[in-house]
């Protein structure tokens, strides 16, 4: 069962997590600032009923009568209130009232000993309530939306560091050694993107030591293999004629092949080659170099264009993807050129999924791969000299009419070379191109 995931930026994430706080913050302190209100109301309620009762008891005392809501010995004075009257002190009494408003009691003793007491309803005031209500809402929303404001502008910096660095990070992955995420990142403020950035930089550059101490030791391992190989084959000519010579020096051969094909990796590797450009008619070239390495594949000829490349790898590339097609493949093979487009197919179970995913890797072998019972440099040769020209090699595999051929393998693998339209300096580089306005 797929696991539902929901992507969300980081920016809206801390947006949503501060406009979630202040909305519980605001919401909190207005419940607060409310029952505060309502309780200070109260008070007031009762210390102005106090004030009246102590008032009136003057008047009382003086042999007035009380007036109207004022009693004496009043027989509903709650019980704790007539008990403080009793001892000869004054005080005040809330009563609720189930499903009713509440009731405020002031009691005082008169001179006589008798109680003199005053109870009316309390009655918030409703406009003031109303105010207040209203203020606590325009303040909640203020606090809400400008959280968001100041989360939005702290996530989208934030949100635009990290993506900064992993585009940095990105083209340190395809082969770009020069770029240093810390750099790319930028800004003033020092915080965990910049430790971030820090290590990716420190982690690329430590891959990058390993892979040129690989590739070193790789070429200084060829290049002194070199000279006993071709002793060797030197030695194997003057064998006497037989079955027993002839294996050795064809094991000398694939031996010296071998030799050749790393070190040409290993130069390929270390970003030294560079491209002797020549304008060449491309189908015409592909079709000629086609006939003399692979006379029984087919060329077909779509759209012929000129184009500056280097003929000498161009052939090296098209020998290898007709090479690994003819030993991996089945034929008919089939090229086919369209425009800078040139494609090599044959009908053969296709390339594996490892290849397919990850790209041609030297050495790979398995019963799945097409290159299992070779070594496995002559696509990664070709993709680096490709590299060189400033092309793009790709790899697919089409499948067989109906689906999948009877062992249940794809029908054919097509690799396609990609030219570019703007050939490479002699730097390497691309030339800049200015295009028309509009």
């Amino acid at each position: 069962m797929r696991r539902f995931t929901l992507r969300t930026g980081i920016r809206w994430k801390i947006t949503l997590a501060i406009a979630a706080v202040g909305a519980l913050t605001a919401v909190a302190l207005s419940l607060v600032v409310h029952s505060a209100a309502r309780v200070s109301m109260l008070e007031s309620a009762r210390e102005v009923q106090l004030d009246r009762v102590q008032f009136m008891s003057r008047n009382v005392d003086a042999g007035r009568k009380p007036p109207l809501g004022f009693k004496i010995n009043d027989p509903d004075l709650p019980s704790q209130l007539r008990q403080k009257v009793q001892s000869g002190r004054r005080g005040t009494f809330v009563q609720e009232n189930p499903g009713g408003p509440q009731e405020v009691w002031a009691a005082v003793p008169l001179g006589n000993g008798q109680a003199l007491s005053l109870h009316t309803q309390f009655r918030e005031s409703a406009n003031m309530v109303r105010d207040l209500d209203q203020a606590l809402v325009v303040g909640s929303l203020a606090v809400v939306i400008g959280g968001s404001a100041l989360g939005v502008l702290i996530g989208g910096q934030i949100s635009r560091r990290l993506r900064k660095a992993a585009a940095a990070a990105q083209r340190v992955a395809h082969g770009d050694p020069g770029v240093r995420v810390r750099d790319a990142v930028g800004g003033v403020v020092r915080d965990e993107t910049d430790d971030l950035a820090r290590a990716v930089d420190a982690m690329a550059d430590a891959l990058q030591q390993r892979l040129e101490a690989e590739r070193r030791v790789t070429a200084d391992i060829a290049h002194e293999l070199r000279t006993p190989v071709t002793g060797l084959l030197t030695a194997a000519e003057l064998l006497p004629p037989g079955r027993p010579t002839e294996l050795v020096r064809d094991r000398a051969q694939a031996m010296r092949a071998l030799v050749e094909d790393v070190l040409e990796v290993a130069r390929l590797d270390s970003a030294s080659e560079r491209a002797e450009l020549q304008d060449v008619a491309l189908g015409e070239f592909v079709s000629r170099r086609v006939k003399a390495l692979m006379p029984e594949a087919s060329v077909r000829i779509v759209a012929d264009e000129i184009v500056s490349t280097d003929p000498r790898r161009l052939e090296r590339i098209l020998g290898n993807l007709l090479a690994n097609a003819a030993r991996y493949g089945r034929p008919p093979v089939q090229v086919d050129v369209e425009g800078r487009v040139v494609r090599v197919r044959d009908h053969g179970p296709g390339f594996p999924e490892a290849l397919l995913r990850e790209g041609p890797s030297r050495f790979r072998t398995g019963s799945t791969d097409r290159a299992g019972v070779g070594h496995g440099l002559g696509l990664t040769i070709a993709e680096g000299q490709a590299r060189v020209l400033g092309a793009r090699l790709t790899f697919r595999n089409v499948a067989a009419p109906g689906g999948f051929d009877h062992e249940g393998a794809a029908a054919g693998a097509v690799a396609v070379l990609w030219l570019p339209e703007h050939a490479p300096t002699a730097t390497g580089s691309f030339p800049v191109v200015s295009l028309p306005p509009g």
